[in-house]
């Protein structure tokens, strides 16, 4: 697959097939991600893979969480301006429509929403983690770690849904995959098989126009 098909064919996938996904394929995907770019060659990406039984574990782990959590960061800022405050509502009202879920059920959007953390059924995923000394530097290696991840994932047929929802428990993910205080739980990755029969995943998020933001310096 050329790189520009698996780019242009990516998306995030919120239902996922029960079919299983072989280790050693997880592992050789991780591995070659590891040859994205990453300043100094610090390569911050700490990575957690839980599959087959052990996300069976992990699923009744956190059904049994009890304990309040601390989010490790804000998602999104607190005061979202134009235009991205549309483009983020936007992304939500298609998603909801496609599901046949009102503005007015908020019950049926709080259960889409808690899909996040079932990791959408997808029978594998991983958590990524960044050492706490790291800063925003660092944080742009980790998503070309995790971009890279996703496009080799669908050069082998599999889809992923990045699920930065997971920053919201980190205590009770810390607490299953024994990481350490030192590090800091940034995102999820759902890795399966997609259920072409779900109506979310006929979810295609739109692109602003390029001059919207980039521009050609002439002078």
């Amino acid at each position: 697959m050329k790189v520009s098909d698996a780019l242009s064919q990516r998306k995030s996938v919120r239902a996922f097939l029960d079919t299983p996904v072989d280790n050693k394929l997880i592992q050789a995907l991780l591995e070659k991600s590891a040859r994205a770019a990453s300043g100094g060659n610090l390569q911050p990406w700490r990575i957690f893979v839980i599959n087959n039984d052990t996300m069976k574990a992990f699923l009744k782990h956190l059904s049994e969480w009890t304990e309040p959590e601390t989010p490790a960061y804000d998602i999104y800022p607190k005061d979202l301006t134009e235009p991205y405050k549309s483009a983020r509502l936007k992304v939500a009202i298609d998603m909801y429509g496609l599901l046949g879920i009102g503005k007015e059920d908020k019950e049926a959007r709080v259960k889409q929403m808690l899909k996040n953390f079932e990791f959408f059924g997808a029978p594998a995923g991983f958590f990524c983690y960044v050492d706490r000394q790291m800063g925003p530097p660092q944080w742009s290696d980790l998503g070309m770690f995790l971009q890279s991840f996703m496009l080799l994932a669908k050069e082998e047929g599999l889809d992923t849904c990045p699920q930065e929802a997971w920053s919201a428990r980190p205590d009770s993910v810390s607490s299953f995959v024994g990481a350490g205080e030192e590090l800091m739980l940034f995102c999820g990755m759902a890795i399966g098989y997609i259920d072409d029969t779900a109506p979310v995943n006929n979810l295609v998020t739109e692109r602003e126009p390029f001059d919207v933001w980039a521009k050609f310096i002439e002078k």
